[in-house]
Formats: structure tokens, C-alpha cells, sequence
């Protein structure tokens, strides 16, 4: 796994825990939102601390670092 453990930023419902670990265990994100859930429908609900934890501790990817420009001149902003 050459992936980071990371919440995504743009491919997300809530808060981008499920699709992180989507990416990072290489599988699709519905399978690990249906595991979610079923973990949350369990009588204890015990989904529900474990996604607030995921959402505190892991850290949220970068953001990209896309080049602005001015919009009348097309120079480079900064």
C-alpha cells in the first residue's frame, strides 16, 4: 500500500472518512460505506464513535496547489 491514511476533500458525503479509507485499503467506497452502516445499525451503534474518531484523527489530504492567474491579463497571481 503506497497510499496515505487521508480524508479526502472532494469525493466526500460527510466528512470523506469512508472514501479515504477507500482509497487507501484499494476497494470500492460503497463497500466500505455498507460496513459503516451495518456497524452503525448494530445494537451498541458502535459506527458511530468509530467514524467520529476516524474523522478527528485522520488528516485531511492537502489541497492542490493550482497556479491563479489574473482573469483580464492571464498574469500570474503572487
Amino acid at each position: 500500500m503506497t497510499s496515505k491514511l487521508q480524508r479526502t476533500r472532494n469525493d466526500k458525503m460527510i466528512a470523506g472518512v469512508a472514501n479515504g479509507l477507500a482509497r487507501y485499503f484499494n476497494i470500492d467506497v460503497t463497500i466500505v460505506r455498507l460496513i459503516l452502516v451495518i456497524l452503525f445499525l448494530l445494537p451498541h451503534g458502535i459506527g458511530l464513535p468509530i467514524y467520529v474518531i476516524l474523522w478527528i484523527v485522520m488528516p485531511e489530504e492537502p489541497a492542490l496547489d493550482v497556479p491563479r492567474y489574473d482573469p483580464y491579463t492571464g498574469q500570474p497571481l503572487g
